[in-house]
């Protein structure tokens, strides 16, 4: 499977799991009805890791391809976790405060190192997806009143760093 559609596959959930995780933040679906997507995501993102860290071209780059795509995969298990047993998402929202320290460097990596238009829209990715991150480290661990706009942008970011530029992927458009 090549580049293109292995990501386009996987961008594709992403988009699916943020807007719909967006819509569970505004209210708008049941805490035990967000299991679902969240533990496909993480099937899907986690297959996306095991092709990558032990596909027959590992290397250096696709295991910290696949060491990052586990950072997502954790994310979304975590979600479902919480939303079966209750927990209060402090745990989660730790745990994202580490993601979102590490997307710094991974944004800055892909800048300095962009050739073209997709590095750079992917490195734009890594820094959106930090910032929503480290809002959900704000609005679990912390505590901070900012669940609406929390929901709005995991929402934007499922639809425009997810969703759109999975299905052109897949589309074959980009």
């Amino acid at each position: 499977m090549g580049w293109a559609m292995l990501t386009g596959f996987v961008l594709f959930y992403v988009g699916a799991v943020l807007f719909l995780n967006g819509l569970w933040l505004m209210g708008k679906i049941a805490d035990r009805e967000i299991v679902v997507i969240n533990v496909i995501a993480a099937l899907v993102s986690g297959g996306a890791v095991l092709h990558d860290v032990f596909g027959s071209g590992a290397g250096a780059a696709s295991i910290r391809n696949g060491a990052l795509s586990l950072l997502f995969c954790t994310t979304y298990l975590w979600v479902a976790y919480n939303r079966l047993s209750g927990a209060d998402g402090r745990g989660l929202g730790w745990f994202s405060l580490f993601v979102a320290v590490t997307t710094v460097p991974v944004f800055l990596r892909g800048l300095g190192g962009a050739d073209g238009g997709t590095d750079l829209w992917l490195a734009a990715n890594w820094a959106v997806w930090g910032v929503l991150w480290f809002m959900y480290f704000m609005l679990l661990a912390l505590g901070r009143p900012i669940q609406r706009q929390t929901a709005w942008v995991t929402l934007l970011a499922g639809i425009f760093t997810g969703w759109l530029p999975g299905f052109l992927l897949l589309d074959g458009m980009i």
